[in-house]
């Protein structure tokens, strides 16, 4: 018997769904009205006629018929008649048909859902129930299913379920009546609960009776029966109820056999339906085994294959390819240890973290393929109900890293240890009491700087306890040559150094020995082709809005200023005081060779380079390659030919039909090559010393390649989830014939370049406790041009500790009297490697008092650079520095005369020297020690904060300290700085007004650098302080010293999307004009905060308004994640076997998304900040 049933102005109001206003349809809803309620019962002929003619009418009628009206007609239907409540289901058939989806979604919010399970209900406990009743309820759910969040909740609390799945099991064979059911199934199971309940009353089974063969009949059906399926594979529970149940078998032979029959391909979805139902079991560890066990990997990589040339099939070549890379077996390293092959045993191991970790593990157990899988968790039926997960997600996409401790949003200017531990630091700052009395007139009467105090080393060692909770200061010793290094490396003689392993290479090659000065000294001039792009480069427009230039124009500065181009200062490259400085340099390994390109040195290229455009389906190809090793495993050659795990012999000879590898020299990186095919290897780097991870800088030789032969490289255990490598950054090569012919330069190199998820299982304990994680690999393709060449490759431009010697002992040469050029050596390193400290301003004019107050008043700069050895871009932004400041220009000599700088530049050296990518010996990312700094294990952080909080305990604190960094996965450069007022904009906290007085002067800096410096990008500066970020320098001495001016300067790895250099790759000569830009916006600081420029802090205050809608950024994680952003380009370089959207919805997959059109549309509204 059919019970009351209620349609109230919701459903029928045809206000809200635009029932036909004319007269006719008002008229005979007007009767319905009439007969509402209990009469309907008695009177069921006559509203079974009314509602035929309301129907006729609308049907007749058409779309056009269809306008507003405000008239409400409510009524309800409470009758026995199926007719009549036929009649009013297809009227609003009708009804909800046209529309654009905006009437169901008033439907939908009237509670016409409910109402429609109401009746469903009703008429089911008919015997035998309505079919065209029951195929017009299924039809009209399957429209509004998809609009009603709460749909599946609905449908569960209601008990239609069990209503739809008994007449599936009833009706297998009606396929009229079974293409409904099954459409409202589909949106059923997007609930996961309703999944696990539809799977438990045997649904799955049922599907797997319904999917068939290829046949050209009821095709529609069986497309939505796999999207029925593969929406309850979703759930792991029916997963692993399909596998059970024998299925995965079944879907590799149904989708072979529509493979081979469709050969028009018109029947793609079903295809496609077929491939999502096989991802969706293959999420789990025993689908993945079932699936190689029923040979899934041949099967789809052989009808993947066959699809490849027709672009329309890409679909399923994707979905096929991220199946077979989820079930590729995961392989652990081909290494012995997952540990850094270099082995340096620290003076004493830190009390927690990952080092204690490391030095506490029993061996043999660093590198576990964890058996366990992140996607295996149980699965209760309490599962979320909510429908739409995005709108989960939504709640969650603020970032929980922001700080939002006011108490720690304010500088405290908290020095932290007594002055008398800190006076010993004073004999740095000599230049603040210096009265010249005594050196006054050594050269014609004009000052030098010659005769000061000599070189101090505050040395921290095991037998001086210089922790201040001991209330002990630091001893220092009278001058350098008193100090105890380490065990010094054996004195290394020119003949000793191998700078070639072959010696008839370096017959043929005429390498120049040390006489040979003259011929090398040639090679380091810019070729005559490139002065056009260096005079280019020579002028900087400050543009309208930088203010007026006040009295100081007569320093000799116009509306354009002269920044010399520091490429043109090469020259101060000398291959044989490089080997000298090689001689004092300590690295763990001891290496006693040098490489090339760091002997010869680097000339900057007069070319452009381009961001290389990434080919259409690239990776896939690279995939499906690394595919075919597990399919044809006799293919592979498996041939180590270098590894440093045999120190004794780490190259290892052959019949020469193999690539010669090496590493064995300064920042050099590469453990471990493979031959896997002819012409290509797999290569493995090297952990950071005393860490099991920080894979990503490289640097390392090859030789003995044939000339027009296509290599391919394989980087196979990189960390980072995403790379610029991916959207148009090439490797670095450099050729020693080249050089020879009088181009020694590092030339971007690499085709067919791609960064992806790899088969190499991550241990768990590095990857800080997860579980499941996955190494990635770089891939790059390039030839040789010359025979019996030495090529090098590395990951960005090198700059060696050595080098950086060379350049300041060649910087000593540049001074003139009136320079005020100091260096000191602020420490030793955990190595023995000397950190030096350069303090660089102008003498004064006279010993006059007026001009040593002034000398000695001049505001500090404290500049510091390379703190993580792999971003060496740091490096070269400040050599650019160090040479402009050096420079005889009237900028240089105005901004030497306005300030004092204190320079370290390089925090590292000990990375640097032993090719870390990221840590110092001590197994640390040595920017994140700023906030307890050991003096013995991170004794240049240390010395380095004791040096701000001797400046800080004589109020002298710097008014602009900047850390120079590198960024591996954003473009342009740009500079995080630190902010009350913006980071409290970007949480949720509340504050008051006092709470966010705070001066604007913060934004000065990097607002005049994007105004003078082409690769400079404000849009990517954030000054949002965050938690894990609270021990780095920049926050730190923002926090601690009060620097208000406290910054991260981050220069890419990659180039610029937009500006003077947008499209071109980066090089070392953008790099340097930074580093001299850098060094103009300083004086143009000097000009603004000299004036108070009111109208500047007012564009500050707009821009910071104009910046509070910015999204800042996402939580980071453990290990890799780090502090880079989530870089948002949709390209498929992963296969999470968690990832249920792999797919768009264009179903053109990740190869969609390789058309450049689609690159970098990285939001810098999304950043994550990197320091």
């Amino acid at each position: 018997m059919l019970g009351k049933t209620y349609f109230s102005s919701s459903s029928l109001n045809n206000h809200a769904l635009d029932v036909p206003s004319n007269s006719r349809v008002l008229m005979l809803l007007g009767q319905l009205e009439k007969i509402n309620g209990e009469a309907m019962v008695r009177d069921a002929e006559t509203a079974r006629q009314v509602t035929a003619k309301i129907l006729h009418l609308i049907q007749t009628q058409g779309e056009s018929a269809h306008t507003p009206t405000c008239h409400a007609t409510s009524y309800s239907v409470n009758t026995r008649d199926v007719q009549t409540i036929l009649n009013i289901l297809y009227i609003l058939s009708e009804l909800l048909t046209v529309g654009k989806g905006r009437r169901v979604g008033v439907f939908v919010s009237k509670g016409g859902t409910g109402i429609l399970f109401q009746i469903l209900l009703s008429n089911s406990k008919e015997l035998p129930p309505s079919e065209e009743l029951m195929l017009q309820l299924h039809s009209l759910l399957a429209k509004v299913g998809s609009k009603d969040r709460k749909f599946g909740v609905k449908a569960r609390l209601s008990g239609a379920l069990n209503v739809t799945v008994n007449l599936v099991k009833q009706n297998l064979q009606n396929a009229k009546l079974l293409l409904p059911c099954l459409q409202v199934l589909r949106v059923y199971s997007t609930n996961s609960v309703n999944a696990i309940s539809l799977g438990k009353n045997g649904v799955v089974e049922l599907m797997f009776k319904i999917i068939a063969p290829y046949s050209k009949k009821n095709t529609s059906l069986l497309k939505v029966a796999l999207d029925a399926l593969g929406a309850l594979l979703k759930s792991k529970t029916n997963a692993r109820r399909a596998v059970d149940g024998g299925h995965v078998p079944v879907l590799l032979a149904l989708y072979l056999d529509w493979h081979r029959n469709d050969t028009r391909h018109r029947h793609m979805l079903i295809r496609k339906g077929l491939l999502v139902s096989l991802r969706n079991i293959t999420n789990i560890k025993l689908g993945r085994k079932a699936f190689l066990e029923a040979d899934g990997m041949r099967i789809l990589y052989n009808s993947s294959t066959e699809c490849l040339p027709v672009r329309t099939l890409d679909p399923l070549v994707n979905t096929s390819s991220l199946i077979m890379r989820k079930c590729f077996p995961k392989n652990r390293l081909p290494l012995p240890t997952i540990k850094s092959a270099f082995q340096y045993q620290l003076p004493h191991v830190p009390a927690a973290g990952p080092v204690a970790q490391l030095y506490s593990q029993p061996p043999g157990v660093d590198d576990v393929v964890d058996e366990s899988d992140d996607n295996d968790e149980t699965e209760a039926d309490t599962e979320n109900d909510t429908e739409n997960e995005e709108d989960e997600k939504d709640h969650h996409t603020s970032n929980d890293d922001i700080e939002t401790d006011l108490n720690k949003l304010h500088p405290k200017k908290n020095p932290g240890r007594p002055f008398e531990e800190l006076r010993v630091y004073e004999r740095f700052f000599s230049e603040l009491s210096e009265d010249f009395q005594v050196i006054l007139f050594l050269k014609n009467g004009i000052p030098t700087a010659q005769a000061l105090s000599p070189k101090r080393v505050p040395m921290s060692s095991s037998q001086e306890d210089v922790n201040p909770t001991k209330g002990q200061n630091p001893q220092l010793p009278p001058s350098t040559s008193t100090s105890t290094p380490p065990a010094p490396l054996t004195p290394l003689q020119l003949d000793t150094i191998h700078l070639s392993k072959d010696q008839n290479t370096k017959d043929e090659a005429h390498i120049p020995s040390t006489d040979g000065h003259a011929t090398l000294s040639t090679l380091t001039r810019p070729p005559p082709q490139g002065q056009t792009i260096e005079q280019e480069l020579a002028h900087v427009n400050w543009g309208s809005d930088c203010g007026s230039e006040g009295p100081e124009d007569e320093a000799g500065e116009g509306a354009v200023l002269e920044v010399p181009d520091t490429a043109l200062l090469l020259p101060l490259h000398d291959p044989d005081v490089y080997v000298e400085m090689v001689k004092g340099t300590h690295s763990v390994p001891q290496y006693a060779e040098v490489a090339y390109p760091d002997y010869f040195g680097h000339i900057t290229p007069t070319f452009r380079e381009p961001h290389q455009e990434r080919v259409y389906g690239v990776q896939r190809s690279k995939i499906f390659q690394d595919i075919e090793r597990l399919i044809h495993p006799n293919d592979i050659l498996d041939k180590v030919v270098y590894d440093l795990d045999i120190p004794s012999c780490p190259v290892i000879e052959d019949d020469g039909e193999s690539l010669k590898f090496n590493s064995q020299f300064e920042s050099g990186n590469l453990r471990k090559a493979i031959q896997v095919r002819k012409y290509e290897y797999d290569l493995v780097l090297n952990s950071d010393i005393n860490s099991n991870h920080y894979h990503q800088w490289f640097y390392f030789e090859v030789s003995g390649m044939r000339v027009g032969t296509t290599y391919r490289f394989n980087i196979i255990n990189c960390e980072k989830s995403n790379s610029q490598f991916n959207y148009g950054m090439q490797v670095l090569m450099y050729s020693v014939q080249e050089a020879i012919s009088g181009r020694p330069r590092w030339v971007r190199t690499g085709t067919d370049i791609c960064y992806y998820k790899n088969h190499f299982a991550r241990s768990s304990i590095a990857a800080g406790g997860q579980k499941g994680k996955s190494y990635y690999t770089l891939t790059f393709s390039t030839s040789f041009r010359h025979k019996d060449d030495v090529c090098y490759f590395a990951y960005h431009y090198p700059y060696t500790y050595s080098t950086l010697k060379m350049h300041l002992s060649k910087l000593e040469a540049l001074r003139t009297p009136q320079i005020y050029l100091r260096q000191d050596v602020l420490c030793e390193t955990l190595g023995g490697n000397s950190c030096p400290l350069l303090t660089i301003t102008a003498m004064p004019e006279s010993n006059s008092n007026d001009h040593i107050c002034q000398f000695r008043n001049r505001p500090l700069i404290f500049l510091s650079a390379r703190v993580h050895p792999g971003e060496t871009n740091a490096s070269w932004v400040m050599k650019g520095t160090l040479e402009f400041l050096m420079g005889t220009s009237p900028l240089a000599s105005s901004l030497r005369e306005a300030y004092i700088f204190k320079i370290v530049p390089m925090l590292n050296p000990d990375g640097v020297v032993n090719g870390n990518h990221r840590c110092s010996l001590s197994g640390e990312d040595l920017n994140r020690q700023w906030q307890n700094p050991n003096p013995e294990l991170h004794p240049t952080i240390y010395h380095t904060k004791s040096l701000l909080q001797y400046l800080a305990h004589i109020q002298r604190a710097p008014l602009v300290f900047c850390d120079y960094h590198g960024h591996s996965r954003k473009k342009n450069v740009f500079m995080y700085g630190c902010s009350v007022k913006e980071t409290v904009w970007q949480s949720n906290i509340s504050a008051t007004s006092s709470d966010l007085q705070e001066d604007l002067g913060y934004r000065a800096l990097p607002k005049i650098l994007s105004q003078i410096a082409p690769a400079f990008s404000m849009a990517s500066c954030s000054f949002v302080v965050e938690r894990s970020k609270e021990s780095t320098a920049r926050v730190v001495v923002w926090r601690e010293i009060g620097v208000q001016r406290s910054y991260t300067m981050e220069s890419t790895l990659c180039g610029c999307d937009q500006g003077k250099y947008k499209g071109l790759q980066i090089g070392t000569r953008e790099l340097e004009e930074m580093g001299a830009q850098f060094c103009v916006a300083l004086l143009r600081l000097k000009r603004l905060t000299g004036l108070r420029n009111h109208q500047h802090l007012l564009d500050l205050e707009s821009d910071i308004i104009g910046s509070q809608s910015k999204v800042v950024s996402c939580p980071t994680t453990y290990v890799m994640d780090e502090d880079e952003p989530s870089f948002l380009e949709a390209i498929d370089y992963s296969a999470e076997s968690n990832d249920e959207d792999a797919e768009p919805e264009n179903e053109h997959g990740s190869e969609a998304h390789e058309n450049p059109d689609h690159l970098d549309h990285l939001s810098d509204s999304e950043t994550n900040h990197r320091d």
